[in-house]
């Protein structure tokens, strides 16, 4: 208990700055609401309350996204997850999430040196004969450098800036105990899941933190890739490859935003887009393995027609029962089937109490909109936005990796209709789609299958006997638990443990005035100022007690 207070005591400063930036983008309602409102005053006293009452009239989208770019760097990635959070949040805030961008000033390559020196082992020009000082890009948690190895080969250098891991972790420690606060006393947020998405936001970060897991994932990548020409991958230099910095192929190209520059190489646009989608829908529907921000600033198009993929650094996961439910949910959307559809967000649904019957007519309704429609003339990304809006009503939640996945699916049709208006992902992923379907009935799946079926049967019944005599064994002894997790009755608990500490004090109160009263009268024994010091010290006691008692029970009726 002494840990967990001090570990909470050292980012109190974190979290005052935290309580300072709600309040300031009028957000005071909610920190009361999280208890926090004893740091209420303290906050306003250093706010200019002008900026308040401006912020207050914005949007409260736009001001939550305006709250996050205050915060820095954690807040910042919390608002990019959240823009792939379409079944939690309406269109304009994932818009207002979208803005949020990671580009921040680059530190000066002096600071940086010390670290290149301990992670190297020599001076960095010793390694790299062109080293450029000035930041080719920077972000909140890296910088990029371009240079030159000694064989002539032209590279980057993926810098983590100096001290940036201490930081980061208190703001997740931060994070992780106000979102429990948030789920355990706001039920309006229980359908946001903030424990959940606070609990993504770490993995994603602390991922990212690491460079050489941006290596790996880009490895991984290129191996799946390995026999599509059409697509570069840069390549890692591992003996220079760390935690704190990475080395990669430097890709000469055209930027993804830059299509004048394309059109002046004559490269075909609409070759490009549909190159680009198949790599992707390869990604997805094959490997389970997807490059998850494939955005016009993550592409490069190069000569002949092709392209790359650079920054590794956030990629979806998708297991193979999971990529069999995805592949039904895009064969139902595709052939109209409204069943199909329903069962696949009833399975995501898990526990959440649903309205199957409501849902189906809703499905139904939703792709009675599309009936007649050639596949060239449906837009994906509009029936991804349906089924969204269709799951926010229902109050569905869609698995992280899911919600992640259908970000892509909207970031790829925009990434194709800038190269070519009339691009269209649905022809391209229909084959994909099939052939997963016809995979996973071809006979070595179903025997593979049905083998994993049988050898899971046999472990049970294998353990049965040995779990039963443990059961057994449990029961006689009288060890038998059942534990039952209620979160309303934890807070009543701690309520009536309140109730009790006040009433305890209360009679110790009561009885130290009757007993002074009773000592004043009784001559002898020593005085202070004339009267007899035990009583004296009695009422005094009494007091403390009764102005204790008086403040806990003001506090408490503030809800703190």
């Amino acid at each position: 208990m002494l840990w967990e207070t001090f570990k909470a005591a050292r980012d109190l400063g974190r979290l005052h700055d935290i309580v300072i930036a709600l309040i300031k983008f009028g957000f005071g309602d909610l920190v009361v609401r999280l208890g926090l409102g004893n740091m209420l005053e303290r906050a306003g006293k250093v706010l200019n309350w002008k900026d308040v009452h401006e912020y207050a009239r914005l949007d409260t989208s736009v001001r939550m996204r305006r709250l996050m770019e205050e915060m820095g760097p954690t807040y910042v990635k919390l608002g990019q997850i959240l823009a792939t959070r379409v079944d939690l949040f309406a269109p304009e805030w994932i818009r207002e999430f979208e803005k949020l961008q990671d580009q921040v000033p680059p530190v000066p390559f002096a600071t940086l040196r010390a670290q290149l020196l301990e992670d190297l082992g020599t001076e960095p020009e010793e390694l790299f004969p062109y080293l450029n000082q000035n930041a080719l890009a920077a972000g909140s948690v890296a910088q990029v450098h371009r240079a030159r190895l000694e064989t002539g080969e032209e590279v980057i250098l993926k810098i983590r800036r100096p001290g940036i891991r201490p930081v980061i972790e208190a703001d997740l420690r931060v994070l992780a105990r106000v979102a429990q606060m948030a789920q355990d006393q706001i039920k309006e947020l229980t359908p946001y899941h903030p424990v959940d998405v606070v609990r993504q936001v770490t993995l994603s970060l602390r991922r990212e933190l690491d460079l050489a897991h941006e290596c790996r994932n880009a490895e991984r990548i290129a191996r799946n890739l390995a026999t599509n020409t059409d697509i570069v991958i840069p390549q890692i230099y591992w003996q220079w490859t760390s935690e704190r910095m990475n080395v990669q192929q430097y890709v000469e190209g055209i930027a993804g935003r830059d299509l004048a520059a394309v059109e002046r190489a004559g490269l075909d646009r609409k070759l490009l887009a549909q190159r680009g989608a198949k790599a992707v829908l390869q990604m997805i529907v094959n490997d389970g393995f997807f490059h998850a921000d494939p955005h016009p600033g993550n592409t490069l198009y190069l000569p002949e027609n092709r392209l790359a993929f650079i920054d590794f650094g956030m990629v979806g996961r998708l297991t193979e029962q999971r990529r069999e439910q995805v592949s039904d949910l895009l064969s139902g959307l595709l052939d109209r089937n409204g069943a199909t559809v329903v069962n696949v967000l009833l399975l995501w649904a898990g526990d959440t109490p649903v309205n199957a019957e409501h849902l189906a007519v809703e499905v139904d309704a939703f792709l009675d909109n599309y009936h007649g429609l050639s596949l060239k003339e449906l837009r994906f990304s509009a029936m991804l936005g349906d089924i969204t809006t269709i799951m926010r009503d229902h109050r569905l939640t869609m698995p992280p990796d899911l919600s992640l996945l259908f970000k892509v699916f909207i970031s790829l049709e925009g990434l194709g209709r800038q190269l070519d208006p009339d691009f269209e992902v649905v022809p391209l992923a229909q084959p994909y789609v099939r052939q997963a379907i016809m995979a996973r009935y071809a006979p070595e799946a179903l025997m593979r299958r049905g083998w994993r079926g049988v050898s899971d049967f046999l472990r049970l019944f294998g353990d049965l006997p040995r779990d039963m005599r443990r059961l057994l064994l449990a029961m006689r002894k009288g060890a038998l638990q059942i534990n039952v997790d209620v979160a309303e009755l934890r807070q009543f608990i701690h309520q009536m443990d309140q109730s009790a500490s006040r009433i305890t004090i209360g009679l110790v109160t009561s009885a130290l005035i009757i007993g002074s009263s009773i000592v004043m009268t009784v001559s002898g024994g020593p005085t202070l100022l004339g009267l007899p010091m035990l009583g004296v010290f009695g009422f005094v006691s009494a007091g403390i007690g009764g102005v204790w008692l008086l403040i806990s029970i003001w506090r408490g009726g503030r809800g703190s």
